[in-house]
């Protein structure tokens, strides 16, 4: 498999231990500059171009975008989608997530539990919000921080009014949040590979410090996470459009409240606090996805956990090729075909008789893990997630 990991910080811990876990199972990587790619729009068929030569081709990517080129990352990741090249962080995924206000948006419409929050704008506002979320104290965010920049406890009032003002006064866009007290100076961060949690560790800040994060100097420690943590984490990600995911979670009083997910995670903390090869889960994940047999399942939408609608590709020399369909087993599988698209023409609910033909693609409603298991000699699937090697760099 070739896969290129798009990165501007080729020396950062996460993105070498990406590269060298993907070597270590025999797969050929590159480290890609996401700035020095160009977006070719002329041709019939979409391209792309780094440091001014055609890209050659790649199996999957692994998008390692940063906060400040989100827009020209993602517009990147979109090209390689509509080149066919899989990605496990869709450009709207990422997007999505990167906004705080969206994610806050599609989270809460999705029944999240989360800190009660607020976005406001007027002056006037500002007070009733910080009410409608419980009071002072409260938990300022500017919408484009990150690592604990621009995260703010306002312990009053009056000190939260003056902050947001100042802050609204340079132009920046802040989010007032409850202050979730009994989690104070902890969070948890899960981290979601596909359907699961592969690793998770706690946070705990250094002294008074109430932010949690690394950067910050907190400190690290592995954790067993309780089934209602690991069910939030994934459906999180999931709802955000991620595979690959970090969820930062506070311990409230009634459960898990998702503070974030982040499309871009670090590994050093939660490799070093768990020991486990997270790197080499995420490698694997993306291998047991990218699949070039007669065969081909492309997953179109997640429904709910572990359901969706995918498309099954019959590819020239399929063995399915030439059986009708009912002979493939997918109504005992609880599939459900919903069209067969044949050439320009649709076949709304076909019957179990029709043959199938070369091309054939059917669109079908059901369990992804059946609709995937229909691929032959793929890897088993949820392999236990290896100990982190002994040169994680590799030499």
């Amino acid at each position: 498999m070739k896969i290129a990991v798009l990165s501007r910080a080729p020396q950062s811990y996460s993105t070498q231990r990406l590269r060298a876990a993907a070597q270590q199972r025999g797969h050929n990587v590159k480290v890609l500059n996401t700035l020095r790619f160009a977006i070719d729009l002329t041709a019939d068929e979409p391209d792309l171009f780094y440091r001014g030569k055609q890209l050659s081709d790649y199996d999957a990517i692994l998008p390692r975008i940063g906060n400040s080129i989100t827009f020209f990352g993602t517009a990147v990741v979109r090209q390689f989608e509509q080149m066919d090249v899989y990605t496990p962080n869709t450009a709207n995924g990422i997007s999505s997530a990167r906004d705080k206000l969206r994610a806050n948006q599609i989270l809460s419409r999705h029944n999240i539990a989360m800190p009660a929050t607020a976005f406001v704008r007027n002056r006037a506002d500002v007070r009733p919000a910080i009410e409608r979320v419980g009071g002072a104290p409260v938990v300022i965010k500017l919408l484009e921080g990150t690592q604990g920049i621009g995260v703010i406890l306002a312990p009053q009032v009056k000190v939260a009014e003056a902050i947001i003002e100042t802050l609204h006064s340079t132009k920046q866009n802040v989010l007032i949040q409850k202050f979730i007290a009994e989690s104070r100076g902890r969070d948890i961060r899960a981290l979601v590979v596909g359907g699961r949690v592969v690793a998770a560790m706690r946070r705990v800040a250094d002294g008074d410090e109430f932010r949690s994060n690394v950067h910050r100097g907190g400190r690290v420690e592995a954790v067993t996470l309780d089934p209602v943590y690991e069910q939030t984490a994934v459906r999180a990600a999931q709802i955000m459009g991620l595979r690959v995911a970090g969820v930062d979670m506070l311990e409230g009083e009634d459960g898990p409240l998702v503070m974030e997910v982040n499309s871009s995670p670090g590994l050093q903390g939660i490799e070093a606090a768990t020991k486990l090869d997270v790197a080499g889960a995420i490698i694997d994940y993306i291998s047991e996805q990218v699949a070039f047999p007669d065969i081909d399942v492309r997953q179109r939408l997640s429904v709910s956990t572990g359901y969706g609608v995918a498309e099954l590709v019959m590819h020239s020399g399929a063995e399915q090729v030439g059986k009708q369909l009912g002979d493939l087993g997918l109504w005992d599988r609880d599939i459900t075909v919903l069209t067969l698209h044949r050439g320009v023409n649709v076949i709304p609910n076909p019957r179990k008789h029709v043959v199938l033909e070369a091309g054939d693609r059917l669109l079908c409603f059901g369990k992804l893990d059946e609709m995937r298991s229909m691929i032959p000699e793929r890897p088993r699937r949820r392999a236990k997630v290896r100990r982190l090697p002994k040169q994680p760099l590799g030499e």
